[in-house]
């Protein structure tokens, strides 16, 4: 029975974590640095998804991309959000095996600059497809691709990513105390509690 309470608890943290993802990208301040912009905290559900677990990270980036789809977003951002797919699940999985890449600011901060490069590297990749094929708004082609790709997608990506993982450890240290299932981050706060 445990078994199946924890996966109920799992699929409704899930769930909870997509409508956060969906809803943040309404309501939070933008950052517009023309032709690109950027949301505060809207990756900030994805995170903390990945760290609970594979299966939550997986459920939530592909559930804020659906969410994306349904409110009409253009395919590039659609096909943007669904790259978080990727920096979600190999987030998940390393957490997974080394419960202590967050234990200390060093570590977690190395752990989130890895993240956010291998998201950098995916939003790059979709726009860049979408951009030699002719079909990013003119403003893009106006900057040019060093600028608005490499720059403002990439660049700004990487920071944008930075910043949101550094408010995901915010909220997730004292939440993490309090959810009461199996997590991926739940055994670095064992250690820190013995530590103390």
């Amino acid at each position: 029975m445990r078994e199946k309470e924890t996966k109920l608890i799992s699929m409704v943290i899930a769930a909870l974590l997509c409508a956060i993802g969906i809803v943040i990208p309404m309501f939070a301040p933008k950052i517009i640095l023309e032709p690109a912009s950027f949301t505060l905290a809207s990756h900030v559900p994805i995170f903390i998804a990945l760290f609970i677990s594979p299966p939550v990270a997986l459920a939530v980036s592909v559930g804020t991309t659906l969410g994306f789809f349904f409110a009409g977003f253009p395919i590039v951002v659609v096909l943007r959000a669904l790259s978080h797919v990727l920096f979600a699940l190999i987030g998940a999985l390393l957490l997974k095996k080394n419960t202590s890449l967050l234990s200390s600011f060093a570590k977690s901060a190395g752990f989130g600059l890895l993240l956010s490069a291998i998201h950098a590297v995916s939003e790059i990749t979709v726009v860049t497809l979408f951009y030699f094929g002719n079909h990013m708004p003119t403003s893009y082609y106006a900057h040019g691709y060093f600028t608005s790709v490499l720059l403002l997608v990439g660049l700004g990506t990487l920071i944008h990513s930075m910043i949101d993982f550094g408010i995901s450890i915010f909220v997730w240290k004292p939440l993490s105390r309090v959810i009461q299932i199996p997590v991926n981050a739940k055994e670095v706060l064992k250690k820190e509690v013995a530590v103390k």
